[in-house]
């Protein structure tokens, strides 16, 4: 008798999953789903491709779900680096060790504020 094991995905395997295949519910892309997905990223791909990897992903997402990446909506580059260079900082700091759900939670409770920004980039 063959052995099946009961392999369940994570919750932030399973969000981007859906983000790639542009089929994640627009309800569901929030800050939090934005930082699950770049973390994800950062812990498969080095940091030059990840940035490459998630400008061309996030926009398709949007163009894929009618958003227009505008000045004002949509893919902005300024606050995808930001996080970008946040989360790569957070993980050189965190126990890797742990499931990428702990990882994500850890990285959401500390960084999940999503003003967080501008506080280094001011709005005006």
């Amino acid at each position: 008798m063959k052995t099946v094991c009961n392999v369940m995905s994570s919750l932030t395997d399973r969000l981007v999953e859906a983000f790639i295949s542009c089929t994640l519910p627009k309800s569901e892309w929030t800050h939090h789903t934005h930082l699950r997905v770049g973390l994800w990223h950062l812990l498969h791909y080095p940091q030059d491709e990840s940035v490459t990897i998630l400008r061309q992903s996030i926009k398709k997402y949007n163009f894929v779900g009618g958003i227009e990446n505008t000045e004002s909506q949509g893919y902005h580059e300024t606050i995808t680096l930001f996080y970008i260079w946040l989360i790569n900082k957070f993980i050189q700091q965190a126990d890797c060790s742990q499931p990428i759900d702990l990882l994500a939670d850890e990285l959401i409770n500390r960084y999940g504020d999503k003003s967080l920004p501008f506080r280094y980039y001011p709005l005006g």
